[in-house]
């Protein structure tokens, strides 16, 4: 999630309270923390989910017993790590990243966390894999995350429909940026890709969502969850 908000007069109130919440119910992880460290020597931008927030997606995942999960923007591994800790044993990811040199770190700190058998990273454009996943006939997603590019964000839900069954979950990152999504006229193409989404969203009959404003140490923004209820 990129940082927004940070001038914001909330914003030290809300990154207190991450800190609180999380020194309380996020336990401690160096694998986890080592996976920060690593972006950050590679010179990679701080636009990883929270700790926080981490610990939400693995919960979402492991509340629908995903068993196969997609997620589409790897940056470093950080949300995959906690995301594949919610498979079972025999449960396999599948990761997206366009940038070789961030899918190399990525594939470092899943190696550390102990997860390379059950994360499969794929290095390219998302809208060049996400056909191939579907050519290889695999079994349908449980679970996706999508935290990508926002402006390529309707084809990558589009695809995530396609890769999915009755019961998936979808969550979507960055999609309140920071309260511009109501701004029609907004000439940012991340707001018009997110505002596109919505339109998407609300004329499928075969999912149900809604969207979470959220703030703490990212900022002010949000996730839109998506659950799928009928066949693509």
């Amino acid at each position: 999630m990129a940082p927004l908000s940070s001038t914001h007069p909330g914003h030290a109130t809300w990154s207190a309270v991450d800190s609180y919440t999380e020194s309380m119910l996020v336990h401690p992880d160096k694998v986890l923390e080592g996976a920060l460290r690593d972006a950050e020597a590679a010179g990679m931008p701080p636009i990883n989910v929270s700790p926080a927030q981490g610990q939400f997606l693995r919960l979402l995942a492991e509340s629908v017993r995903a068993h196969r999960i997609l997620e589409v923007g790897t940056l470093a591994g950080y949300s995959a790590i906690w995301l594949a800790r919610a498979l079972p044993a025999h449960g396999r990811m599948v990761t997206i990243e366009i940038d070789p040199k961030h899918a190399a770190v990525a594939a470092g700190n899943i190696d550390r966390a102990g997860l390379t058998d059950r994360v499969d990273v794929r290095l390219g454009s998302a809208l060049d894999i996400l056909p191939q996943l579907a050519a290889e006939g695999r079994e349908p997603f449980d679970f996706v995350f999508i935290d990508a590019d926002k402006q390529n964000i309707p084809a990558y839900f589009e695809w995530a429909l396609k890769l999915s069954h009755t019961g998936s979950l979808i969550i979507v990152d960055n999609v309140v940026r920071d309260g511009e999504v109501i701004n029609a006229q907004s000439l940012d193409p991340s707001v018009q890709g997110v505002r596109a989404l919505n339109n998407l969203i609300a004329s499928n009959p075969h999912v149900k969502a809604t969207t979470i404003q959220t703030v703490g140490t990212k900022g002010y923004d949000g996730f839109t969850l998506a659950l799928v209820v009928g066949a693509p």
